[in-house]
């Protein structure tokens, strides 16, 4: 079957416009197995295939790509990267997006080469094309674009190719095109800048750290919505806390956070601002974020109340968060009866709100109620049962209830509680269903 592929291959070549050889050697190439290809491909030329993408035939285009992409997989990075490098090229810059993205994909397969990757880094015309493919309007390409330099800048040679090189200027240029291309170049730095403290080096050295941090606390809310889920990225790294807190950027959140009472337009950023300190809460100590921040538990409490979904949901899943530690259930208990009447509402919307607000509610109050066997503590496990009683009048028919209604994700969310209870010592089930 191979030697098949091959024959046909030798036929595209020789032929102007060779629609009906095309679709033979794409039916027989799904038919050969890619070890057998892997044998053959290495003699085969495929330049013919590469210089036929440039005839603008829809159906010729579409059969090229396919068949390169089989082709392609069989493969060798290091010899795709030493004698196919200028097809590469080429293909980054076609009008065809599908073109692109099988280009972007065999790039990838480049750089996670260790043998081959060199070879990309040394070609500065090719790095240039991937960094521009950010700035294109198909998503799919960017995203692919992303991913290619972000896999190049995990090692040393990487980081120098994109920050020490004129291709830093392409990035900046490239940022230029419009909102929606500086997000994705930010989303990128905050790719690189999570890999270690020597990439995030990099990343504020080439100033565009800087720019983002400039804008999550600048006037526009929007930019700054967009902005905190980035930010927030870079916080899941302990690196990436330092450097936040170092430059007072979590001080510069929490003043927003103060000033969002007299913002009409806060329901804009607010919820990203509260879901980063509900996962910088979870990653550090719950009690020192929440004494050292109480704006963020006092605004987290009033979004609760709120009558928006979208504050209630994001407020309920940030109590999950905290309360999923026992450091952080014990800052809830200090709250004393403020928490309990918010436990109440949660309660309450587990019961009557839309599908997806009560799976929300009823995974917090899983976080909130379990507690490991090796912290059942009878304090521990007297407040998750004082928990448990003040969500309802009578909490588990609130919870048979929704485990009764014929929704899985509600069913199973219900069972998750009623497996923590069980999993408690107390004998609450015991007490509540006498036999």
């Amino acid at each position: 079957m191979a030697a098949q592929a091959l024959a046909l291959l030798r036929e595209v070549s020789r032929l102007e416009a060779p629609l009906e050889e095309l679709r033979a050697l794409h039916s027989v190439l799904q038919a050969v197995p890619l070890s057998e290809l892997r044998e053959q491909v290495a003699e085969m030329h495929l330049g013919p295939l590469f210089s036929l993408l440039n005839q603008n035939r829809r159906e010729q285009t579409a059969l090229c790509v396919s068949i390169l992409e089989r082709l392609l997989q069989a493969m060798e990075p290091v010899h795709m990267a030493r004698n196919l490098q200028v097809d590469l090229q080429r293909g980054l810059t076609h009008p065809d997006d599908s073109v692109k993205i099988l280009t972007l994909s065999q790039v990838g397969r480049i750089i996670e080469n260790s043998d081959a990757i060199t070879e990309i880094l040394n070609n500065s015309e090719l790095l240039k094309q991937i960094i521009y493919c950010i700035g294109g309007e198909n998503l799919s390409v960017a995203k692919a674009a992303i991913r290619s330099l972000s896999r190049a800048s995990l090692t040393q040679a990487g980081l120098e190719a994109l920050f020490e090189s004129n291709l830093l200027d392409d990035l900046k240029s490239v940022m230029k095109t419009n909102d929606i291309v500086r997000y994705r170049v930010y989303e990128l730095i905050v790719e690189i800048s999570s890999v270690s403290p020597e990439s995030l080096n990099y990343c504020t050295t080439s100033g565009l750290v800087t720019q983002l941090l400039r804008e999550l606390t600048g006037e526009d809310v929007l930019v700054r919505a967009t902005c905190v889920e980035m930010v927030t990225s870079l916080a899941y790294t302990h690196h990436g806390r330092q450097y936040l807190a170092q430059e007072g950027v979590i001080d510069q959140i929490s003043n927003i956070i103060v000033g969002a009472d007299s913002d009409p337009f806060s329901s804009f950023y607010l919820p990203g601002f509260v879901k980063f300190f509900g996962n910088l809460a979870s990653m550090d100590s719950p009690q020192q974020i929440c004494e050292r921040y109480p704006v963020f538990v006092e605004k987290v409490f009033e979004m609760t109340e709120s009558q928006d979904p979208t504050m209630i949901g994001i407020a309920v899943d940030t109590i999950g968060i905290l309360g999923s530690s026992v450091e952080g259930k014990q800052v809830l208990q200090k709250t004393g009866t403020r928490f309990e009447r918010l436990l109440m509402r949660i309660g309450h919307q587990a019961q009557n709100a839309s599908t997806e607000l009560k799976i929300r509610c009823l995974d917090a109050i899983s976080s909130l109620l379990y507690l490991p066997p090796e912290q059942q503590t009878d304090d521990l496990l007297r407040m998750a049962e004082s928990w448990f009683s003040s969500l309802s009048r009578n909490p588990l028919e609130l919870f048979r209830g929704i485990s009764n209604q014929p929704f899985p994700e509600l069913h199973c969310a219900a069972l998750k509680v009623f497996t923590i209870l069980v999993s408690w010592t107390t004998g609450i089930m015991s007490d509540s269903f006498p036999c």
